[in-house]
Parts: C-alpha cells; sequence; structure tokens
C-alpha cells in the first residue's frame, strides 16, 4: 500500500525534491538558533560590546529572513506538490471509472464514487504533501535536538528523553483507533452524498408524491450515523492530543525546575539553560508534527484504501487480446444458444437462438421482465453472455474492439439522458466535431426545427440538468438528432415513444421510420400499433421466443400469445 502510495511522487521528483530540501534546510536552522541564543546570552553580553551584538543581531535576522523565504516555499510548493498527485489520481480513477461496465454501475452507488472522486482525495492530497516530509523533519528534528541536548548537560537530556517512550506508545495506540474511525467515518459520508444524490435527481419524483418529509427523515438518519462517527473519530483525536499536550507541559515544567536547581549548583550556565528550554520546545515539536500526522494519516490512507479498492475493479467487460477494429457492419445479427443472467444463477435467458437479416425491422414484444431489454444491451456488449454467442456479420462480438462494436450501434431509449448545456452540444454529442450545418441538418431530420427557431437562443439555449427545460417529446427528439448524427448502422428503439402523447408520439414515429431506413432495426415496443410496419416480430416469454412472424401472421392465430396482447391492448384503449 505505502509503496503502490509513493509511486505517485514519480512524475513531481523535482518539486518533491525542491521542498523537501527547503524543508530539511527550515528544520537545521530551527536546530541553530537556540544555540545562537546561548552564545548571545553567555558570551556578547557579559563582553558588554554593543557593535558585536548589533553585527550578530543583523545576522541572525537574515537567518530568520532565509527560513521564512524557505517555509513558503514548503508551504506553497509543499502543497502545490500534492493537489499535482490528488490531481492525478482524480484524472486516473474518472477514466477508469469510465471504462467500468455496466454491472458496476448496477452495483455502486453514484454517491459513494462522488465521495472518492472528491473528499477521499483531498484528503490524500494533503497526507502526500505533509506526510513524508513532516515524518523525515519531525525524525531528524527530534535526533538533533536530543544530541545538542546531550552536549549541554547529560542528566538534564536524560531526564528530557524519559518521556519519549510513554508518547510514542500513545500515538501508536491512538494511530490504530484513528485509522476504524476515519475509515467508519467515510463509509457514512459516502452514504450520506448517495442520499443527496438520489434525492436532488429525483426531486421532481419526490415533490409529486410529497414524499418530501420522508426524505429529510431518511436523509436525517443518515446524516446523524455520519455526525456520530465523525464525533468518535475527533474524540479518540481529542483525548490523544490532550494527552501529548499534558505530558509535553509537565515535561518542560520538569525541566524548568531542575535547570534552575544545576544553574545555582554552577553546572549549568543561564545562557544554556535558556538554551535547553528552547531545545525542549524544539525536541517537543516534532511530537506536534507527529499528533497532526495522527489526524491526516488515518484519514488520508483511509481514502487511499478506497481508491485503490475502486481502481482494482477491473471492467467486466474488456477486448479480447486481438480483438478486430470493425469498420463497417452490414447488419446480420445472430442469436446463438444465449443464456445470460444478471445473476449466474437466476437466467433470463435460456438457449436463445434468432437470426435478423441486415437492414430489417425487427420488433420484440411480450410481458415485462421476459428479457427483451436484456437481449438489446447484449448485442454491444453492456453484458457479457454467460453461453453461446451473439454474431454481427458471423463475427462474434466479444472478438470486436468495444469502441468499434459500440460505434455502429445507436440506440434511443424511453428515459433519454440529456447533459447540461446547450442544444447545439447535445445534439453535437452523436458526433463529436460535427458541424453546424450537420447539427442544423440532423434537427430537421428529427423536427427540431420549430422547437429551435421559437427560442430566443435558438442553438445556444440551456436546456438545463437532464434537459428539465425541455418536454419529454422534445427531450427524445432530440436523441434522435443525436442519432442521426451517429449514423449507426444498427439501431436499437428502447420502448421510444410509449411515455408520450398520441400527437408527440406520430410526430416522433415519423422521425423514427426515416431514421430506421436502410439500418438494421431492433424495437422494443409496448404499443403494438407502433410496429404495424415492422419485418418481423418476435414475442419473448420466458421460455424464450413464443412466436415469430409478421403483423399479420401473429394476428391469423387466434389463440397466440401476440393476439391476446393485441386485443387486450385494443380493450384497454376502448375503454
Amino acid at each position: 500500500m505505502i509503496k503502490r502510495f509513493f509511486s505517485y511522487y514519480r512524475p513531481h521528483r523535482r518539486l518533491f525534491y525542491i521542498d523537501f530540501f527547503c524543508a530539511v534546510l527550515v528544520g537545521v536552522l530551527e536546530l541553530g538558533f537556540p544555540m545562537a541564543v546561548s552564545w548571545f546570552i553567555d558570551s556578547l553580553l557579559p563582553e558588554g560590546n554593543w557593535s558585536t551584538i548589533v553585527s550578530v543581531s543583523i545576522g541572525l535576522l537574515l537567518l530568520y529572513l532565509i527560513s521564512s523565504s524557505m517555509q513558503f516555499v514548503v508551504n506553497y510548493w509543499g502543497h502545490k506538490l500534492g493537489i499535482n498527485i490528488e490531481t492525478d489520481m482524480r484524472r486516473e480513477l474518472f477514466h477508469h471509472v469510465q471504462r467500468q461496465s455496466f454491472r458496476f454501475f448496477d452495483n455502486t452507488k453514484t454517491g459513494h464514487i462522488m465521495s472518492r472522486v472528491t473528499n477521499d482525495l483531498m484528503d490524500i492530497g494533503e497526507l502526500a504533501h505533509h506526510g513524508p516530509e513532516d515524518l523525515f523533519i519531525a525524525v531528524m528534528t527530534f535526533f538533533g535536538a536530543f544530541w545538542i541536548m546531550m552536549t549541554i548537560n547529560v542528566k538534564l537530556a536524560l531526564v528530557a528523553i524519559i518521556i519519549v517512550p510513554f508518547l510514542i506508545w500513545l500515538i501508536s495506540y491512538s494511530n490504530i483507533k484513528m485509522n476504524k474511525a476515519w475509515t467508519k467515518m467515510y463509509g457514512n459520508i459516502a452514504d450520506v452524498n448517495s442520499r443527496v444524490e438520489d434525492s436532488v435527481s429525483g426531486s421532481r419524483v419526490v415533490q409529486s408524491f410529497t414524499n418530501e418529509s420522508y426524505e429529510m427523515e431518511r436523509f436525517n438518519k443518515n446524516n446523524l450515523f455520519f455526525r456520530k462517527s465523525k464525533l468518535k473519530a475527533y474524540k479518540v483525536m481529542s483525548v490523544n492530543l490532550s494527552g501529548i499536550y499534558i505530558t509535553t507541559r509537565l515535561m518542560t515544567l520538569v525541566i524548568l525546575v531542575y535547570g534552575a536547581w544545576l544553574t545555582f549548583s554552577g553546572a549549568l550556565s543561564y545562557g544554556e539553560l535558556v538554551a535547553f528550554i528552547l531545545y525542549i520546545n524544539v525536541l517537543f515539536k516534532p511530537i506536534d508534527k507527529i499528533s497532526a500526522l495522527l489526524e491526516l494519516y488515518p484519514k488520508g490512507m483511509a481514502g487511499f484504501k478506497r481508491f485503490t479498492e475502486l481502481m482494482d475493479q477491473e471492467p467486466d467487460i474488456e477486448d479480447r487480446p486481438n480483438a478486430v477494429e470493425v469498420e463497417s457492419l452490414e447488419g446480420r445479427i445472430t442469436f446463438r444458444d444465449v443464456t445470460f443472467g444478471y445473476e449466474a444463477e437466476r437466467p433470463i435467458l435460456n438457449d436463445l437462438s434468432f437470426t435478423i437479416q441486415p437492414g430489417q425491422t425487427v420488433a420484440f414484444v411480450g410481458p415485462s421482465g421476459a428479457g427483451k431489454t436484456t437481449i438489446c444491451s447484449l448485442i454491444p456488449r453492456f453484458y457479457d453472455v454467460q453461453d453461446g454467442a451473439i454474431t454481427i456479420d458471423s463475427i462474434d462480438v466479444r472478438n470486436m474492439t468495444k469502441s468499434s462494436l459500440r460505434s455502429q450501434i445507436g440506440i434511443v431509449q424511453q428515459d433519454v439522458f440529456l447533459f447540461a448545456g446547450t442544444l447545439r452540444e447535445n445534439i453535437a454529442y452523436g458526433r463529436l466535431g460535427a458541424t453546424q450545418e450537420e447539427i442544423e441538418e440532423a434537427a430537421r431530420r428529427a423536427h427540431l426545427t420549430d422547437l429551435i427557431a421559437s427560442l430566443p437562443d435558438g442553438y445556444d439555449t440551456e436546456i438545463g440538468e437532464r434537459g428539465l427545460k425541455l418536454s419529454g417529446g422534445q427531450k427524445q427528439r432530440l436523441s434522435i438528432a443525436r442519432m442521426f448524427l451517429k449514423n449507426p448502422r444498427i439501431l436499437i428503439l428502447d420502448e421510444a415513444t410509449s411515455a408520450l402523447d398520441t400527437e408527440t408520439e406520430a410526430i416522433i414515429q415519423d422521425a423514427l421510420n426515416d431514421l430506421a431506413k436502410d439500418r438494421t432495426t431492433l424495437v422494443i415496443a409496448h404499443r403494438l400499433a407502433t410496429i404495424r410496419k415492422a419485418d418481423r416480430i418476435l414475442v419473448v416469454t420466458e421460455d424464450g421466443i413464443a412466436e415469430d412472424g409478421t403483423h399479420e401472421e401473429l394476428l391469423s392465430d387466434a389463440g397466440g400469445i401476440f393476439t391476446r396482447l393485441h386485443s387486450h391492448q385494443n380493450a384497454t384503449i376502448g375503454s
């Protein structure tokens, strides 16, 4: 874990060496100041040479100025080092999350990911700056101060060092307790973030059900858990800091009294006593640094552990070593004895087999949970089959690179996801770098021209988070415009019009019909009237493909599943 942590320093070695050198220089100068004070009191003052005193004082001022400039480097450049490492980790983590497959997002809360990207990495950045530097300087200063104290007075130095073993034990014990407390605290803040993410994203649903009080109660529960764990962590830290404070102050008092007695007995000069008291503070200052690290280290390492746990989760959908980069596909899709389940012990599809010819429009109908959406999720390899194979143009989809495969497939869903930004940016997401003329042509074919013309800012209109300023039909047309830009060879329409009113559905259906021309198109539909013109209709049940034929062929079977679905839907509409 530590070795892996230090690997992030490698790209910033130069900055680390500069920061570290300046920190060492500050530590060395700090060790020299008490000796200068002792010499000042014992030698310069008795001589009474004012010009020498002034000259020495100017020299000390210059040393203070040098030390101050070094402190600036340590504080600013040291934090820059920590920020650089934090930025590298955040970029690496975001890239890693982007590579993850759908199963990862199925099982991981958004709030937990956000907590790792923000809170965890900020604490790691602080540890990256202060950790190695403060630890080394603390050790160097401690042994340096003790060695100088031994040269001044051995008995007094030995009295001062007696307390050190107890302080080391206290710090070690507290470190173990703090590590557990901070780990628990970060788990609870991730739950708080997740609750906020859900409530904010689903604010319209919450308010439509008037469940604000319920959401507040659930949030308060998570928030109180976080408060309790954080208070426990700070209680452990406070007990430790209080113990260190009283121990070091008592020792200072003992040294002051014993040193005064040695001074009265002539074994110690006044300057040496003052220097010794100053060195006591220098000796215990590393303890203060270690105490600060006691708070920082558990938080930083707990965050780094969570960071590495996420980084070590490899995507379950990866390109094979010899995966093919397909440039174009005809669109012949074959399922051959496909078995799949989101959980291995609970398969949804069992030995499923069928073939779709290039350019065909094939509709999937059937009861909810039969696997219609699952079938369409397997084609772009959002999930991998457990058994059997899916081929496109006789090439197993697992033998194609994910990027080239998915670039040939376009998906229009009922629940459209739009990014915060402008209409232009969201349309252009279908093909980054598209020209304005191409964007306008895509908007025209998606029947968006009138809407855009009616907006004061036209294509530069901000649509709000997830397109909240647009209606359902407008969102759907925008997603279709994106698909015209992408121009995929295979098109998947996942209940794309089921949530729309009749008039809007007719407009969008025209756009979809235009989009589906000369493409292999898979349609998942609730409204059977929208698939009358499909080349084939596959009726999917829990037992697989129960019926296969055209709209007319399936209706001719009076006792068939499709006929019952059709009759039931017509009866519902009629009522």
